[in-house]
């Protein structure tokens, strides 16, 4: 377990360092994105990561890698959106944005925590294209709760999904960095 902390704490290291720095290149446009956009977003990178599995072969220059950061980097941004009141500000301080990426970092780390504890370390049995398919499973979720207003009778919420999205994209960057 703590070989997965260390490497799982690595590249999300990776993946707030990006995000950090295009919240200084851009500030925080992408506030002003609607729940729906933000899902599609996800469901574009993860359908391109499936199509480049499938093919074998890919023609734009971005790494499926970046696309799974971008994965992990767009959940966090909805995590945020999900959390900040509807009146917020568009623009926040690039420190508040910082403390807002740790604050969901840290609870998926506990997430993972848990989850190994019952799971062992399963994720790691699994092939990177089966991730795949599971977080664009969990994608397909989080858009019919959307269909619904967010609500769902018997199910975990956008929350656990974004959640295991972001866990999920890690593993993968795990995966792919073993690979070398």
């Amino acid at each position: 377990m703590n070989k997965t902390l260390e490497q799982f704490r690595e590249v999300v290291h990776r993946c707030r360092d990006l995000f950090l720095k295009k919240t200084a290149d851009y500030g925080t446009a992408w506030r002003i994105l609607r729940p729906k956009s933000i899902t599609d977003q996800l469901y574009i990178k993860a359908l391109r990561i499936r199509s480049i599995e499938e093919k074998g072969a890919q023609k734009v220059s971005d790494s499926v890698e970046s696309e799974f950061i971008g994965l992990v980097n767009y959940c966090v941004l909805a995590l945020i959106q999900l959390d900040l009141p509807e009146d917020a500000s568009l623009e926040l301080a690039p420190q508040r944005v910082a403390e807002l990426y740790d604050h969901h970092i840290a609870a998926n780390i506990r997430l993972l925590e848990a989850k190994n504890h019952d799971y062992g370390e399963a994720w790691r049995l699994m092939r990177v294209s089966s991730m795949t398919d599971l977080i664009l499973q969990k994608l397909l979720r989080i858009k019919q709760i959307e269909d619904n207003a967010g609500q769902t009778l018997v199910s975990e919420g956008l929350e656990a999904n974004y959640r295991d999205i972001i866990n999920y994209a890690v593993f993968a960057l795990i995966r792919l960095g073993e690979r070398g």
